[in-house]
Parts: structure tokens; sequence; C-alpha cells
């Protein structure tokens, strides 16, 4: 492997909405623990998701073995199989946005690369995760692309990019010394421009009530254009969230992308969920942009109408499908926590 690093290369993270060749999904496991008591409950949310992108892309599912691959066929029934493909990449808990690969493109061969950044489960809350930790290896090699590895522990729902040099994390997360104790911000940073092709990095603070992953920023703010964001917001001011997501919306007003100020859009936040004494993590931020489609994570809340209007109204061209997440939230993620994109090079 080349010294050199990806930026140096020419690479770059395009941003979600750019053209896809695939989607990866990691299929869960009964054994596994994202969601205790559930499992079957969670199912029928996997299948719609499938559903709506094989109308979209091609979905590539990592299994552990036949037996597993069988389990989602089951579910996947009747579904259009041609456009679904998978892989021997064994994982311990279907978070693939967290546990997969990174995809960058460049403009030279090989066009497709893929970033293994170290992986603790959330700083270390939630072992094993050893089959999680190599896995964007694993596909490295499925598909002979380069893999870069910068020595950081990041996890793909922590970063979010708008494909022309901005990226938008939180300190709360990636500061987090449960994360990379060993490393001051400013060596952060650089891992991020050395290891994404981004230049800008935009800090927000910290995240909402329930959230295992220490503030996400995938559950917070999303790019949907280059210089357009959607913000959640909690209008409720008796609420936990209220403040920390103020906070998050001052800094955003306040920051600059290439010298101009970001248009910021709100995006309401669900009444509080909870569970056998959890709150639960519930953001319609935590949409996935697929190439005709836009999945958005909804929770039977008087705000699920007005949260998919306002998402439509930045995707002209695709579909923003509304999907219960009641049962998902359980696992404390949605549909970008469990999608990773890999981008066409073409």
């Amino acid at each position: 492997m080349t010294s050199h690093t990806p930026a140096q290369l020419g690479y770059r993270m395009p941003a979600e909405w750019e053209p896809h060749e695939a989607t990866w999904l990691s299929w869960p496991r009964r054994e596994g623990i994202s969601f205790p008591g559930a499992f079957e409950r969670v199912m029928p949310v996997f299948r719609a998701m499938v559903a709506a992108l094989v109308q979209s892309e091609r979905v590539c599912i990592n299994v552990c073995n036949g037996a597993h691959e069988a389990e989602a066929m089951a579910v996947l029934e009747g579904l259009d199989h041609s456009r679904v493909s998978f892989y021997r990449v064994p994982t311990n808990e279907p978070w693939c946005r967290d546990h997969g690969p990174i995809f960058l493109t460049g403009k030279e061969e090989p066009r497709l690369a893929v970033v293994d950044w170290d992986y603790n489960a959330w700083g270390g809350k939630y072992p094993p995760f050893d089959l999680d930790e190599v896995v964007p290896t694993r596909i490295g090699e499925i598909l002979g692309a380069p893999v870069f590895c910068p020595g950081m522990v990041l996890e793909g729902g922590s970063i979010e990019v708008n494909g022309e040099g901005a990226l938008l994390t939180t300190e709360s997360c990636l500061l987090n010394q449960n994360r990379n104790p060993q490393l001051t911000r400013d060596q952060i940073e650089q891992r991020l421009r050395d290891f994404l092709g981004v230049g800008e990095i935009l800090w927000l603070a910290r995240g909402t009530e329930g959230d295992d992953t220490d503030g996400h920023i995938d559950n917070l703010a999303r790019f949907v254009s280059t210089g357009v964001v959607l913000a959640a917001v909690e209008k409720d001011r008796e609420s936990a969230n209220y403040e920390p997501l103020q906070e998050n919306l001052r800094r955003l007003r306040a920051t600059r992308v290439r010298g101009k100020a970001l248009e910021i859009f709100e995006l309401p936040m669900s009444r509080r969920i909870e569970r056998e004494d959890l709150v639960l993590p519930a953001s319609y931020a935590n949409f996935y942009i697929a190439n005709s489609c836009v999945l958005v994570p909804t929770f039977a809340d008087p705000n699920d109408e007005r949260a998919l209007g306002v998402i439509a109204r930045f995707f002209p061209g695709r579909s923003v499908i509304g999907i219960d997440c009641r049962e998902l939230i359980w696992g404390l993620g949605a549909f970008h926590c469990l999608t990773q994109q890999q981008p066409k090079t073409a």
C-alpha cells in the first residue's frame, strides 16, 4: 500500500445524494444484542427497507454463513432478488453505517477506495465487536479496492459530508475519551482531511437524550445539498433535547462554508419515546438518501407528515418513503445507521 494519503492521491468522500453503485447492509443475527426480545418484530422493517432500495439500486447484504443467508432470503421472499447480492462477511451487529467501509472515489484508477477506520462499538459499550471491526477490509478485498487505515476510531454515523470539502461532526463523539484519547483535536481534524479529502471541519456540540453513540451527527444535522443543512430542532423548552439542539443550531448559523453562510432548515423532533425505562433516540434526521428514494424513519407521531414534507422539499426527483420505525428504534438506530452507500465511479 502506498504511503500517500487518500487526499494526496486525489480521493474524496462523495455526498450521499451523489449516484450510488449499491447500498450495503449487514443482516442482523438472531443471537445479536441489538433487538432484545424483538427480533421477529423488526424483520418487517428490514423487508420494507430492502423492498424500497431494490427499486433504486443494487443491495449488497453481509451475512455470516449459508444459514444466515437463508434466513434473510425468507424475510425477503417475493422481492426482486436480481438486485440483491449476499456476501460472506460476518458481523456482530447490523449497524453497517458505523462498522462498514467509508467509500472514496478518485479521478484515476483505481477509482474506488475504502477507508477502514478502527471500530470499538461506540466507545467499547457493546462487546464483542471483533467481526464488525474488520468489515471494511473484507469488503475492500471483495471489491478489489485499495484499503486505507487511518489508525483512528471513527463510526460512519459520526460524520456528514457535502462532497465538496465540508464535514460536519460533533465534539461529544469525536473528542470523546472513549474513542481516541491519544489524539488531539488538531490531529483528529488532520486525519479527517487526509483520509476523506475534506478541508473544512464543522463542529457541533452534542447529541440527544438516549443516544448511545455519544452524539452521532446523523441524528442531528444533515447536508441535503452542498450549502444546505437540515437540523433537528426541539420546540418544547421542557425537553432535555431543547438546549443541546439549540446550541447546535446556533453553531450552524455561525458557520461559513467557503466563506458563505449555510442555509439551515429545521426538522422537527418526534415526541419522547420510552421503552423498558430507556429513552430511545428517535430522529427524523436518520434518513437515507438512495438513488431514487429517501427512506425516512417515522414513529406514529403527529410530526411524521411534517418531517416527510420538509425532507421531500429537497429531493424533488426522489420518492420520500416513510417507514414506521417504532420497533427498529429499540435497537437505538434507524435507516441511516443500517446503510452504507457505495458510490458510482464512472
